[in-house]
């Protein structure tokens, strides 16, 4: 969909969260009100407009799912932070919507 972003699909990333998720970190970049409703089990809340003022909450040696709704606002959060030299920066593919599609567990955030 993006240009050079790279993406993972949910089960893989299910899977990878289910087997420990090593050093997977997921940041939810949809508004409070969207994440409420639910999320990847673990997400960080971090709505996209605060990204520009947190990056400094990112290390760039992590590797970032970045998540929204159908993965069109994450896919932007993706270019922003490759844009600042994180290389190690995936979107979830088709975001939330794919997530549920794929019959993956709905959880709440983090507090962000």
């Amino acid at each position: 969909m993006y240009w050079n972003i790279k993406e993972i699909e949910a089960p893989e990333l299910a899977q990878r969260l289910d087997s420990g998720g090593g050093n997977v970190r997921v940041i939810d970049v949809r508004e409070m009100n969207e994440i409420k409703a639910g999320t990847v089990p673990g997400a960080e809340a971090m709505p996209m407009a605060s990204i520009p003022v947190r990056m400094h909450e990112l290390k760039q040696d992590e590797e970032l799912v970045v998540v929204c709704r159908s993965g069109a606002r994450s896919a932007q959060v993706c270019m922003f932070l490759q844009q600042q030299g994180y290389d190690n920066v995936f979107n979830l593919r088709g975001g939330m919507m794919a997530w549920a599609r794929s019959g993956h567990q709905i959880g709440l955030s983090k507090a962000g």
